[in-house]
């Protein structure tokens, strides 16, 4: 018996859930192998599976011949003035929509949720000409807009929620005690809501490094991010795999480590702001 549910579990649970990683791990898995073969030897031979073979080649090249670090030094500052904007605009956004019954509320909600549905391409062309026209074109300020136009959606969706299960009455009683409604927000509901804002932050900031589409369009040869530069490592006719590859581990260490870092209240801001009571 205790066999027989042994092979149960492993059909039924291990191998499925082995096959699952496997799947998840497996293209970041090859992509850090390719970043540290050679590129004459992945032509050669293809990817090395052995130490003997590896080398930090890509990376040096990476660092030392392109201006891979300035491109993150854009991307951070995009992804850092996207987190700023959009939570300044979200919080006090959500604070409205959870604390206030005003006529169409339920019609700007429902619309905060349904410009998700709508693939950013639809934005490009009028963000674009109106960036050209106001001069912004190649600059911080344009992409931190244009992210903030997916972000902020979201954001205010999901703060709603969080901000929705913190009682009324310590807001109440907050003003009772001589607190403005500003006051009470930023003494009283900021502090209890910190969880949930950290979490809209983290993935506000994950979405706009990851971005690609909008710093395509509205960047330039002034502000390049990150995915831009990851693209431009592609030859007109011939790819490097190996500095292509390292880009990619470099590029995506900020995020990694940002989610490693946070990871546990990330997920607690998320659950708890789903539940409401």
């Amino acid at each position: 018996m205790k066999r027989d549910g042994f092979l149960k579990r492993l059909l039924t649970t291990h191998i499925p859930v082995a096959l699952v990683v496997l799947l998840a791990i497996g293209p970041f898995a090859w992509m850090i192998l390719t970043s540290l073969t050679p590129s004459s030897a992945i032509i050669a031979k293809g990817v090395s599976f052995s130490p003997a073979g590896w080398g930090p080649d890509n990376y040096v090249r990476l660092l030392a011949h392109t201006d891979f670090l300035g491109n993150m030094g854009h991307s951070l500052v995009v992804a850092l003035g996207t987190v700023v904007l959009g939570l300044v605009v979200s919080v006090t956004a959500a604070y409205s929509f959870s604390r206030f019954r005003f006529f169409g509320r339920r019609v700007l909600m429902l619309q905060f949720l349904l410009v998700n549905m709508f693939p950013v391409v639809l934005l490009i062309l009028p963000l674009f000409t109106l960036m050209r026209r106001l001069g912004l074109l190649d600059t911080h300020l344009a992409l931190i807009i244009a992210n903030s136009t997916v972000a902020i959606p979201f954001a205010v969706w999901m703060l709603t929620s969080y901000i929705g299960a913190i009682p009324k009455s310590l807001d109440e009683a907050a003003m009772i005690d001589g607190c403005s409604r500003l006051q009470a927000l930023r003494r009283v509901v900021l502090p209890l809501a910190l969880p949930g804002i950290i979490s809209t932050g983290i993935y506000i900031f994950i979405t706009s490094w990851n971005e690609y589409l909008y710093a395509l369009t509205l960047g330039g040869r002034h502000v390049r991010t990150v995915t831009v530069a990851i693209q431009t490592l592609i030859g007109e006719y011939q790819i490097e795999w190996g500095l292509l590859a390292a880009g990619g581990v470099v590029g995506a260490l900020p995020v990694t480590i940002l989610f490693l870092v946070v990871q546990r209240r990330l997920v607690g801001g998320l659950t708890q702001g789903a539940v409401k009571g």
